[in-house]
């Protein structure tokens, strides 16, 4: 009784069970794994409940701050500083009116405007003046705070008011992102 190889023996049929078993295998680790991906962009995770929409904003106004004023410094004068000032805003209007419309299908509204009397303010207690200061005068406008640094415009901070309506609550918060 000699049996030849290859004619369907018993080999054949268990490296066939072996390679059905292996595709069995890889197609559940690939559904695993593709549900695992899937969850990584889901949506309710982002709105803990251990996170204010204030928080939030202000992160998102913090970058659009540092962003706006990035480059002020080396492109305009003090001379010129109404037209820095006039740069950096209209950058973070961009910023304001995509976060405005950001989150309408949830319900949430965001008024967000910049406090010119916050920023005078801010000014008043965080500009020196006198012989001993390091660098020249601090000015404000249209809630942007600037200072004379060796004959360039540096944005020193932000005034901002904003509202949060949510289907819940309103809140008013008034905050100045300093850079």
């Amino acid at each position: 009784m000699s049996r030849q190889l290859g004619q369907g023996g018993p080999r054949r049929r268990d490296r066939g069970q072996l390679v059905l078993v292996a595709a069995l295998a890889l197609s559940l680790v690939l559904v695993s794994l593709g549900v695992a991906y899937l969850q990584l962009g889901y949506d309710s995770d982002i709105d803990r409940p251990d996170q204010q929409p204030a928080q939030q904003l202000e992160r998102v106004l913090d970058r659009a701050v540092h962003n706006a004023s990035a480059g002020i410094s080396a492109d305009y004068s003090w001379a010129d500083r109404d037209s820095a000032v006039r740069a950096a805003t209209d950058k973070l209007d961009e910023t304001m009116k995509r976060l405005e419309t950001s989150r309408l299908r949830d319900g949430h509204v965001y008024s967000i405007t910049r406090n010119e009397t916050r920023a005078i303010a801010w000014r008043s207690a965080n500009c020196p003046s006198g012989p001993d200061r390091q660098f020249g005068s601090c000015d404000s406008e249209d809630g942007v705070v600037v200072q004379e640094r060796h004959g360039q415009t540096h944005v020193l901070a932000v005034a901002f008011d904003f509202v949060i309506t949510t289907p819940d609550a309103e809140l008013s918060v008034t905050l100045t992102i300093e850079r």
